[in-house]
This record gives structure tokens, C-alpha cells and sequence, in this order.
């Protein structure tokens, strides 16, 4: 601590012309913080571990995409760790064989924010309406995500990588009132050769151009529905071949922002301890 707040004071008394840290002030602030915290300081990895022998179901929840793991993401525009699945085990300190099932959230369309490559990615009053209609800004930064079609090359990656069981199908309201839906279904690079998966190459990617299946819209108001047959038959169709494409079963299908707008087709969990 000493070393490091004499070069911050260097910082602050020489370039900000502000006034120094005081070494004691500080340590005395956070020790304070140290005793409140204090009682709730634990092995969790031993917690865990206890929890899961007595049958307890537990539930970690993953942050960012698949797509900005610093490892198997679209290097070098990722975030700084792991968001695959895995990660769970490494963070928590539990063995990987204690996850069983994995549930994989994708939007109904896609989206990115900042830079990177986005094969699917709509500069026209499509984009436009899915991020205004699907309300499209970054959480932490509050910039404009940039929005196109459901990429399921992206998709079938992170199945594989994330280990995926069971796929939560979000924000499928943003679709209603388009009269075509395209699903990308592989890729085409500079020179022509056709690709499921994601090139190992960010270059390659950055040229390479989506593929299309194009399926029929629907105009009907599905913010009401909760039951699979009460949605129109064409977003029926559009699910069930996400449901092939991904190689995974649809569980969950989000119809509007409400927790109760939700459809649940099946309990993931149920039965799996």
C-alpha cells in the first residue's frame, strides 16, 4: 500500500495539482469496511460442495455472450474473461461433473455492441426497428446495440463451447410485424467456400457474408400468448427451426418484456440433481 500511494500522490500532487492521500486515513476507512465484512467471509467452494451433497439445486447465472469470451470469442474484441459456461466451475470452485444442465439465453434476433464482426448485421429500417422496438442499448455503457438477423452459426457455437441443454428464446415480440425473417444457416468467405462454423480467422470473418433461409412473418400480437398453439403459426414455424438449427431444445420463448409474458414449454431443472 505504501508504494502504490506514493505514486498516486505523485499523480495527484504533480499532474492534478490536487492534494495527497493520507496512509493512515485511508487504512483506518478500510479496516472498518474489513470488520462488516468480516462474518460473511467463507469458503464458498466448501459451501457449495455441501449444498449439492445435502440434493440442493443451484443456480449460477452467467454475464455477456458466448461471443466475448476472451478465449473462444471474436478475439481481440471480447471482454477480459471467460463467459462460456465452464467458467461457472472455475469461478465457484466446483467440479464441472456437478453441472448438469446448462441453459443458453439467445435473443430472438441478434445483437452487438462496440466493434467486432457481425455478419448478420442490418444498417437499414430493419435494424432500426429491432433496436427500437427491442429497446437495444449496452447495459453498463448505454450505447446503441447494433442489431440483424439470428446468426445460428454464432448460435451452434455457443451450444458446443457452453455445453448447451436447453435454449430460452427471448424478445420474439421484436419480430412481429416483419414480413419476411431471414435465419443465417452458414457462412460464405471472400472466395467463395461455404462454412457452418466460425472461422478461426478474425480476418476471414470480418469478409466472410451470411447465408440466408428466408421464412414468412407474422402481424398478430403475441404479447398474450402463454401457450405454444396460441402463437401464429408462422412464429411457430420461425422456433421449431431454431430448435433444428441449434441442435437444442427450446424450452422457455419470451413474448413481450413482462416476467409473465413468458411461454415455458419445460422445466430444465426438473428431476436433476
Amino acid at each position: 500500500m505504501k508504494q502504490s500511494l506514493k505514486e498516486k500522490n505523485f499523480l495527484l500532487t504533480n499532474y492534478y495539482k490536487d492534494k495527497p492521500l493520507d496512509e493512515e486515513e485511508i487504512a483506518t476507512q478500510y479496516l472498518t469496511y474489513a470488520q462488516k465484512i468480516k462474518p460473511y467471509v467463507a469458503d464458498t467452494s466448501l459451501i457449495l460442495d455441501h449444498e449439492v451433497k445435502q440434493g440442493k439445486k443451484i443456480l449460477f447465472e452467467g454475464a455477456q455472450g458466448s461471443q466475448l469470451d476472451v478465449d473462444h470469442g471474436t478475439y481481440p474484441y471480447v471482454t477480459s474473461s471467460n463467459t462460456v459456461s465452464g467458467n461457472a466451475s472455475c469461478g465457484n470452485g466446483i467440479g464441472p461433473n456437478r453441472i448438469n444442465t446448462v441453459v443458453g439465453i439467445c435473443k430472438a434476433y441478434t445483437t452487438r455492441v462496440g466493434e467486432g464482426p457481425f455478419p448478420t448485421e442490418l444498417k437499414d429500417n430493419i435494424g432500426n426497428h429491432m433496436q427500437q422496438i427491442g429497446q437495444e442499448f449496452g447495459a453498463t455503457t448505454g450505447r446503441k446495440r447494433r442489431c440483424g438477423w439470428l446468426d445460428m452459426v454464432l448460435v451452434r457455437q455457443a451450444v458446443r463451447v457452453s455445453g448447451i441443454t436447453a435454449l430460452a428464446i427471448t424478445k420474439l415480440d421484436v419480430l412481429t410485424g416483419l414480413d419476411k425473417l431471414k435465419i443465417c444457416v452458414g457462412y460464405k468467405s471472400a472466395e467463395g467456400t461455404f462454412t457452418h462454423s466460425v472461422p478461426a480467422s478474425i480476418r476471414v470473418l470480418l469478409e466472410c457474408r451470411p447465408v440466408y433461409e428466408e421464412l414468412d412473418g407474422w402481424k398478430e400480437d403475441i404479447l398474450y400468448a402463454r401457450e405454444m398453439n396460441e402463437l401464429p403459426a408462422n412464429a411457430r414455424k420461425y422456433l421449431k427451426r431454431l430448435e433444428e438449427l441449434a441442435e437444442a431444445k427450446i424450452t422457455l420463448v419470451s413474448v413481450g418484456a413482462g416476467r409473465e409474458e413468458t411461454i415455458v414449454l419445460e422445466d430444465p431443472f426438473l428431476n436433476k440433481l
